[in-house]
């Protein structure tokens, strides 16, 4: 038997055992390069807009029978890369990828470039500063440098996904090139607003219901945008304008960072 419901039950994974078993010259490693490579892409299936499949939609997109879909199912949640909802019947990523993500980030030279230029900018504004990268879809935060000197401190999370309307997705839609944006590229009527973020070099968000004000800039390499700095606080303590010293200050380490990227990195 072979089915969602029944995931864990014995048998379920019996069929098409050739399919990661081939043998022969060369016949080992062509079949751990197949499976490390179906693995990938099972994990590659889960979107923060689908962030729950059921085997059946898992072995569909993979091409293979839904007992080899199982089995690539049964070993990714051995390492906890992926977690089996059994009232629900679905599967969602585990927390294994959580662990990698944060190495990931921190493998980035981006990250380790920016900590200094970020820091900097915390002492001279005394706000929250959000370093972010566009993920496909929408930015996601990869580095928090926090003011402790404030009462009243914003708190964002690493790893954090902003919505559309916030002012580093405005950087990103403004900049990256409308293939790269998805679902997210612009309309017409977002033209206007994005050319003046391309005009000014900087975005502002606020939202009226959180009293939380959001300046934004862009940080290039290779001559795109990579990531968004951007600072973080009050409507009472950042000023609702594109040439504030906030604003400045913002461009000012955005530039500093885009021109580190620019040069070799010694790691």
């Amino acid at each position: 038997m072979t089915s969602d419901a029944a995931d864990d039950e014995p048998g379920a994974a019996e069929g098409d055992a050739a399919d990661i078993s081939e043998s022969g010259e060369n016949g080992d490693s062509a079949a751990t390069i197949k499976s490390v490579e179906r693995a990938a892409r099972i994990l590659g299936f889960f979107t923060p807009s689908r962030p729950r499949l059921t085997l059946g939609e898992m072995t569909a997109r993979l091409g293979v029978s839904k007992a080899t879909a199982h089995r690539y199912a049964m070993a990714l949640r051995k390492v906890n890369l992926l977690r089996y909802d059994r009232p629900a019947a679905e599967y969602t990523l585990g927390p294994q990828v959580l662990t990698l993500a944060a190495a990931a980030r921190a493998g980035l030279p981006l990250i380790t470039l920016a900590g200094p230029i970020m820091e900097r900018l915390v002492r001279e504004v005394n706000e929250t500063v959000v370093l972010s990268v566009w993920d496909g879809e929408a930015p996601v935060v990869v580095r928090i440098d926090d003011s402790t000197e404030r009462t009243l401190r914003i708190s964002v999370r690493a790893g954090a996904r902003l919505d559309l309307e916030s002012a580093q997705s405005q950087v990103f839609r403004a900049f990256l090139e409308t293939e790269e944006l998805g679902d997210a590229a612009p309309t017409a009527a977002d033209h206007e607003e994005l050319r003046l973020v391309r005009e000014h070099g900087i975005a502002m968000n606020t939202p009226g219901r959180h009293g939380v004000r959001t300046v934004a800039a862009p940080v290039f390499g290779d001559g795109r945008v990579v990531a968004v700095l951007a600072v973080v606080g009050t409507t009472s303590t950042v000023a609702d304008d594109i040439s504030s010293g906030t604003a400045k200050a913002v461009i000012a380490a955005a530039e500093t960072l885009t021109a580190r990227l620019g040069a070799p990195f010694d790691e």
